[in-house]
């Protein structure tokens, strides 16, 4: 991933590659390419995991925006620290010791070449690191409009500021070529410098298709609200063919149990199925303890999961599910 980057040099790589409503998509993979939909597998067992990586930048949120706030800051070191966050996300992901070696994962906070991530491209050095196909969304974020108050229990995250050239966004990563991936932008009140997206990707896998949906959830919407960007998801999924296997993943920001309960009963209804029992700590800061990564299946047999710890990635840990591919209906495959 290469030496140190400055704020120059940060803003020459992000003119060089231009941020666009678009998604941007690429390979690291051996042996299969992103748009080749009939490359063979032998796969049995799919492990697919969803991690708000956080940009890669640790685990410490709450004392680390507590330092920033008196001025401690130590800009030249990030890079380095965020390289080597991912070297140790990919390890874990590939390894084997912390969970089984994923197949399929969903990034939430992936930023492309911020200052906070110290340049990196998330998305695209993990894929690189794990020898996958990758693509990745950019929140599309105002660089007009001044940022409303958040509440002052979700305001310790590291702000990117108007001038800064890079952007965050959610990515997915697979081992199987993609064969489709597609933006559905989420319905979002009251500031235009918090949009909210999902990235919809068509997974081939051998004579068989999966749809996977990654969403980052707002945090400071209200449950409705919330509930709303789920709606939108599911629209998208219903349009799919019947009987298409759909995987609903990705940080989803159940802050509450009456969150989690009204999420469980909507996902529910529609015919998911998570093997995950509500209140499994997925994210921690201090002593505080959450559950806000989530993984649902439709048309999928789930056949265990789990979540990664410990990590100090993130201060999110990753959660995953393992499916057996022959369960998915190969009389779906269209998109």
């Amino acid at each position: 991933m290469g030496a140190r980057k400055g704020g120059r040099e940060i803003l020459a790589m992000a003119e060089k590659h231009p941020v666009t409503g678009l998604i941007e998509t690429g390979t690291a993979h051996p042996a299969t390419g992103p748009l080749r939909p009939n490359a063979p597998t032998a796969a049995g067992k799919i492990v697919i995991v969803t991690f708000n990586i956080r940009y890669g930048v640790g685990s410490f949120l709450i004392s680390g925006s507590l330092l920033r706030r008196l001025g401690v800051t130590r800009p030249a070191r990030r890079a380095a620290l965020v390289e080597k966050h991912l070297r140790s996300a990919g390890q874990a992901l590939s390894e084997g010791r912390l969970m089984p070696k994923a197949d399929i994962v969903a990034l939430q906070e992936a930023d492309r070449m911020t200052l906070r991530a110290g340049g990196h491209h998330v998305a695209r050095e993990l894929a690189e690191i794990l020898e996958t196909n990758w693509a990745h969304a950019g929140l599309e974020i105002s660089r007009v409009e001044q940022p409303k108050k958040k509440q002052w229990y979700l305001d310790f995250e590291e702000h990117i500021a108007p001038d800064d050239p890079g952007q965050t966004g959610i990515a997915i990563l697979s081992r199987f070529p993609l064969v489709t991936c597609a933006r559905v932008e989420l319905p979002w009140v009251e500031c235009a410098s918090r949009p909210r997206l999902a990235l919809h990707a068509t997974v081939q896998i051998g004579v068989r298709r999966l749809h996977i949906f990654n969403s980052h959830i707002d945090p400071h919407a209200d449950i409705d609200e919330q509930l709303a960007q789920h709606e939108a998801i599911l629209q998208e999924a219903e349009s799919l063919p019947r009987g298409a296997p759909v995987i609903l993943l990705g940080d989803f920001n159940t802050l509450t149990p009456v969150s989690r309960r009204k999420m469980r009963l909507l996902l529910e209804a529609h015919g998911y199925q998570t093997p995950m029992p509500s209140g499994v700590t997925t994210w921690r800061a201090g002593l505080v303890r959450l559950h806000t990564d989530w993984i649902f299946a439709r048309g999928a047999q789930v056949t265990r999961w789990g979540v990664a710890r410990p990590l100090g990635v993130s201060d999110h840990w990753p959660a995953w599910i393992e499916i057996d591919a022959r369960s998915l209906s190969i009389g779906a495959r269209q998109p």
